[in-house]
């Protein structure tokens, strides 16, 4: 099966985007059972969201959020990449507090 590039910009410090996908896989895990693991900066995910495969890395860098994931085929794939990156753009969101999108969820 084939990757999806995933590329999401952020504005926020390394160390303060990392904890908030850090969040995001710990909602999707409680909502959806995706399990992440990391290495420093580095995530690999693997679960179903929404009963879509959701397997992949990802990287948090300076400025962007950036991996791949699993494609779910084409005709899917619009839907999944406007999910993940509704979500992310909310999770990276420097207007949110880490509190604000647990009260969210």
């Amino acid at each position: 099966m084939g990757k999806i590039k995933l590329d999401i910009p952020h504005t926020l410090p390394a160390d303060e985007a990392k904890k908030r996908v850090e969040a995001l896989f710990n909602y999707w895990g409680r909502k959806y059972g995706v399990k992440a693991t990391w290495a420093n900066d580095v995530a690999n995910y693997a679960g179903k969201v929404m009963g879509i495969s959701f397997d992949g890395q990802l990287s948090v860098l300076t400025g962007k959020i950036s991996g791949e994931a699993a494609d779910p085929g084409f005709l899917l794939r619009g839907q999944a990449t406007k999910y993940i990156n509704e979500k992310f753009g909310k999770y990276l969101d420097p207007k949110k507090t880490l509190e604000d999108l647990s009260k969210d969820d």
